[in-house]
């Protein structure tokens, strides 16, 4: 592949990848135009491995890569898993030749795979998802398609890192937010201070072990709901709300 065309690829990418506004679009922006943008490459998908150790695909350009990462998972062996934890690449060609994930490689040739592709893709040096490519036409993939690729998952990693501090923002932000409606809630109800209507909300999330976030959120939520039920009349289904059986915070 010429070298303006490895620059006209990825300057494609970033414009593409960078247009989106939340995660999801990033991530469906990212394995589209990595199918579009690399020779060789016909099915792209993204996975993301979680805290808890569950890996599931979130992006994918068809069928082919839901079932063929879904192996990976189910058997717990194949490139995509290896290449998200040991090798920042890792290229599989001549597939039906593969010895080091042979329950994978036996099934996923089966299906029509001919060589592999899979890339970290890692933001400060965190790993924050896996960039999987498939081959259905090519038992080899060109040296060019390889770099490239490395080159088109680091700009993927950094879009998709930027998004994730966004995301976070947003949800921290959000967070602040239902916090203090529902303090102020507590404040009103019980006639409390600041201190002592947070000190509420605090205790309520240890002793039901529920993190403060949601405690706030389904304190609104009701406020809202009998707010709505009240306004509404007795005769409403939703007009015969319970009394408060609360106590006041204690100081």
């Amino acid at each position: 592949m010429p070298d303006r065309d490895v620059a006209g690829s990825l300057a494609e990418a970033a414009v593409a990848i960078s247009s989106q506004d939340g995660v999801d679009d990033t991530l469906e922006s990212i394995v589209h135009t990595a199918r579009l943008s690399l020779e060789g490459i016909d099915h792209v998908g993204i996975s993301v491995a979680h805290r808890d150790g569950k890996v599931e695909t979130r992006a994918a350009t068809d069928e082919f890569v839901w079932e063929l990462d879904q192996l990976q998972y189910d058997l717990g062996e194949g490139p995509c898993l290896y290449s998200m934890t040991h090798e920042q690449t890792t290229l599989v060609e001549h597939a039906r030749h593969e010895q080091r994930w042979p329950r994978f490689i036996q099934e996923a040739v089966t299906r029509g795979l001919r060589s592999q592709l899979a890339l970290q893709l890692y933001f400060d040096d965190r790993t924050l998802a896996g960039l999987n490519m498939y081959s259905t036409t090519r038992d080899t993939l060109d040296e060019d398609t390889v770099d490239t690729a490395e080159l088109f998952a680091t700009h993927a990693a950094i879009a998709l890192g930027k998004v994730r501090e966004i995301d976070n923002l947003n949800q921290a932000l959000r967070t602040r937010k239902v916090i203090g409606q529902a303090i102020g809630i507590v404040m009103e109800r019980f006639g409390v201070t600041e201190d002592r209507a947070f000190a509420y909300l605090r205790r309520a999330s240890s002793t039901e072990n529920v993190k403060l976030r949601l405690v706030a959120q389904q304190l609104v939520e009701d406020t809202e709901n009998r707010g709505a039920a009240r306004r509404a009349g007795p005769g409403h289904p939703h007009g015969l709300v319970r009394s408060e059986d609360d106590a006041a915070p204690d100081g």
